[in-house]
């Protein structure tokens, strides 16, 4: 796969981009609205459990696009997929970090399937229990033609980690294209924001696989929402409408 895709993210373009963007950032243009509004209604549509996955046999047939997402075991992965489907309850939430050690797959409205993999980082997991995790993930990631992009979240309180990194690393031997999503931004001030984000993309240039935009969002206030589901939806692009 690339390493850039064309078409894939909301970047702000025109003749004097500097002068232009306090007044793009308040009225988006008509490509930028247009994403949004069909992220919206791609996102409303009905999205159901289909299965959860413990073994690479028990993969559901390749028919829809996919996009999984990956997260340290306390990102907040689960609430994020609950914001962007407007569903309290879809995707379980555990106070227990790492519980969940399934491939959860979620099919919204027949355009696009999220794929929730099971989260790393936790440090008090058994050797057996993170040997398994990664034969799972990896034999996924390399054998899912339909897989369109990896999410990695990273918590903006933190920035980037270890764990974050050695997904990003699995993901690039994989040639699977990841973008980064930063969690809990209400979490932390503007300013602190930013500089993660700054950060981050530093870090992100010298990835083979990594997607050049990188997305903020907030799962309790909803910041950044609209944003990734637009970003998602151009990913279900040439499935069934």
């Amino acid at each position: 796969m690339g390493h850039h895709e064309e078409g894939g993210g909301l970047v702000l373009s025109g003749p004097d981009p500097e002068q232009a963007s306090l007044v793009e950032a308040a009225q988006p243009s008509h490509e930028q609205a247009s994403l949004l509004e069909a992220g919206r209604l791609l996102f409303a549509r009905e999205c159901t459990f289909m299965l959860g996955v413990a073994a690479l046999s028990g993969l559901p047939a390749a028919r829809l696009p996919e996009v999984a997402f990956a997260g340290r075991s306390n990102v907040g992965k689960s609430s994020l997929i609950n914001a962007l489907t407007g569903r309290n309850t879809l995707a379980r939430t555990s106070n227990t970090p790492g519980r969940t050690q399934e491939l959860n797959y979620f099919d919204l409205g027949g355009r696009l399937v999220l794929v929730d993999m099971p989260g790393y980082g936790f440090a008090s997991a058994p050797k057996g229990l993170v040997e398994k995790w990664t034969r799972l993930v990896n034999g996924f990631l390399k054998g899912r033609a339909v897989l369109r992009r990896a999410i990695v979240l990273v918590d903006s309180r933190h920035g980037l980690k270890d764990s974050d990194r050695d997904m990003m690393a699995m993901l690039d031997k994989a040639a699977v294209v990841y973008q980064v999503v930063l969690t809990k931004a209400d979490k932390i001030k503007p300013a602190e924001l930013e500089s993660v984000r700054e950060r981050t993309a530093a870090e992100l240039k010298s990835r083979v696989a990594a997607h050049p935009v990188i997305i903020a969002t907030s799962s309790e206030t909803g910041f950044g929402i609209p944003e990734l589901r637009a970003e998602l939806t151009t990913l279900s692009q040439g499935a069934s409408p």
